[in-house]
C-alpha cells in the first residue's frame, strides 16, 4: 500500500501552506503540519514548494473524432462558418476507419493530459450508419482509463431528423455504452424539427438513466431559441444538473427584456453551461460586416446570476477551428477578455471556470476535488497563487492520478547577461 504525503501545497484561495496525505491513491488526510505524523521511512514525501496546488482541468467539451482532419482534402472551410464545418465534414468523413479515429484521439489527448487535463467529454458523431468513431472511442475510453477519464456523447453531427435515422443511431449508441445523449436542434430542417430533436434528448437520457448536452443555438440568429425548449423540459423532470447546454451563441444576440425572462427560468431548471470562446469567436459573427458580433454566450452575466458555466477547447485542427492546443489555460485567457471579466475578482476566481464548473458540467462531483476520501487527483502549477497564474498563463508543473505522478516538469531556467535586472 503505497503512502505519499505532499507537502507545502498551497490550495486556491488559502494563502496558508498545507500538507496532503494521500495512501492507496485517496486523499487521507489534509491539513497544516503533517510532517512530524507521517514521517516514517515507508512514506515517500514530496515538496510542492508553495506552489498552487488545483483539482485537474476538465476539459467538458471536445470532438476527439475530428482533431486534425483540417488539413485533408475537401476539409477546408473556405467560409469559416460553423455550417460549412458541418459540410465539409459530411463530405469526408466517409473514409474513417477506427485505428486511424483512435491514433488522432491519442494525440488530442495526450496534448491535453500534459496541461493538466484529467477528464475529457467528447462528442462523438453517430450519423454514420456504421458507428466507426464510436467503436474506437468506446475502445480508447477503456485503454486510457487510467490517465484520463472520458465521457462520450451520442451527437448527430448532422442533425437527429435532417439526417435520416438519426434518432435510432443516436438511440444505438447510447446502448452501445455513450454516456450522454446530444443533438443540434439549431441544425435541423424546421423549427419543430428542433424542438422535437431536444424533446427526444431528454426522453433518451430519461429512459437509459444518461447525461445531456446539445449543442444548442450555436448561431447568430436571435430567433434561435431552443434554449428555453431545454431548459424548461430539464425543469419538468427535474434532471436539470445534468443537462448541459453547449455554445448558446444566440444568446449575445438576444435582446435583453427576453434575456431577462429567460434568466429566471435557466437559474430555476439548474442546468450547465459550456462555452467554447476561442472557437466561437472565430465561427459567429460570420455575416457581419461592421459593428461585428462576439457572439460569445452571456457567460459574465451568467456567472454573476449563479449558473454554472466553464470553458471548453471544442476543437484541434478540424474543418471548423485550424488551431487549437488543448491547453485550457489559452482558452481562459482568451475566454476573460472575450467576456469582459477582468476585475481583480473575476481573474481570481477565474479558475473555476476550468476545474470545479467543468466537474459540475461532467456531474462528477463525487470523485472530484481536494477532500479527504476522494480519489488523490490534482495538478500543480508554476505560480504561487491564482492572479499570477492566469496573469502569466503558468504551465503545470506535475499532474498526479490516484496518487502517482502522470508527468512531472523542471521548471525552466533562464541565464541573462542582463546585469541591470539582477
Amino acid at each position: 500500500m503505497k503512502k505519499t504525503l505532499f507537502k507545502n501545497a498551497r490550495l486556491k484561495g488559502n494563502n496558508e501552506l498545507i500538507d496532503i496525505f494521500v495512501e492507496n491513491g485517496i486523499f487521507k488526510e489534509i491539513g497544516k503540519d503533517l510532517k512530524d505524523k507521517y514521517n516514517h521511512k515507508d512514506i515517500e514525501i514530496i515538496d510542492i514548494e508553495g506552489k498552487l496546488t488545483l483539482p485537474p482541468y476538465v476539459e467538458p467539451h471536445i470532438h476527439l473524432d475530428y482533431v486534425f482532419t483540417a488539413h485533408n482534402p475537401g476539409a477546408s472551410n473556405s467560409t469559416g462558418t460553423l455550417f460549412e464545418g458541418i459540410q465539409r465534414w459530411s463530405e469526408t468523413k466517409g473514409n474513417l476507419n477506427k485505428e486511424e479515429v483512435k491514433e488522432r484521439a491519442r494525440k488530442a489527448i495526450k496534448k491535453e493530459v500534459l496541461s493538466g487535463i484529467q477528464y475529457i467529454r467528447t462528442h462523438v458523431d453517430v450519423t454514420d450508419p456504421n458507428l466507426t468513431s464510436l467503436k474506437a472511442m468506446l475502445e480508447l475510453k477503456e485503454e486510457i482509463k487510467d490517465i484520463v477519464t472520458l465521457q462520450i456523447i451520442a451527437f448527430p453531427q448532422e442533425g437527429m431528423y435532417a439526417y435520416k435515422g438519426g434518432e435510432e443511431l443516436v438511440e444505438k449508441a447510447l446502448q452501445m455504452g455513450a454516456d450522454v445523449v446530444g443533438a443540434i436542434p439549431h441544425f435541423e430542417f424546421t423549427r419543430e424539427f428542433g424542438e422535437k430533436s431536444v424533446k427526444k434528448a431528454i426522453e433518451l437520457a430519461c429512459k437509459y438513466d444518461k447525461l445531456v448536452d446539445i449543442h444548442c443555438d450555436e448561431t447568430d440568429d436571435e430567433q434561435s431559441r431552443f434554449l428555453e425548449v431545454l431548459a424548461a423540459h430539464a425543469y419538468l423532470e427535474g434532471i436539470g444538473e445534468k443537462v448541459t447546454a453547449s455554445h448558446t451563441c444566440a444568446m449575445h444576440s438576444y435582446n435583453n427584456a427576453y434575456t431577462f425572462k429567460l434568466f429566471k427560468l435557466l437559474k430555476q431548471s439548474g442546468i450547465n453551461f459550456i462555452s467554447c470562446p476561442t472557437e466561437n469567436i472565430h465561427l459567429q459573427g460570420r455575416f457581419d460586416g461592421y459593428p461585428k458580433r462576439r457572439g460569445v454566450t452571456r457567460v459574465k452575466e451568467m456567472v454573476e446570476e449563479g449558473i454554472n458555466v466553464c470553458f471548453a477547447q471544442d476543437s484541434m485542427s478540424d474543418p471548423w477551428y485550424p488551431l487549437g492546443s488543448g491547453n485550457l489555460m489559452n482558452i481562459l485567457d482568451a475566454g476573460i477578455h472575450i467576456c469582459q471579466m477582468m476585475s481583480f475578482d473575476e481573474i481570481n476566481n477565474a479558475l473555476d471556470l476550468i476545474t470545479i464548473n467543468g466537474a459540475k458540467t461532467l456531474n462528477i462531483q463525487d470523485v472530484y476535488g481536494i477532500e479527504e476520501g476522494k480519489p488523490a487527483n490534482f495538478i500543480v502549477l508554476n505560480a504561487e497563487n491564482e492572479f499570477d497564474a492566469i496573469c502569466d498563463r503558468v504551465s503545470v508543473l506535475s499532474s498526479i492520478r490516484n496518487g502517482e505522478f502522470l508527468f512531472k516538469k523542471v521548471p525552466e531556467q533562464v541565464k541573462t547577461a542582463i546585469d541591470l535586472l539582477k
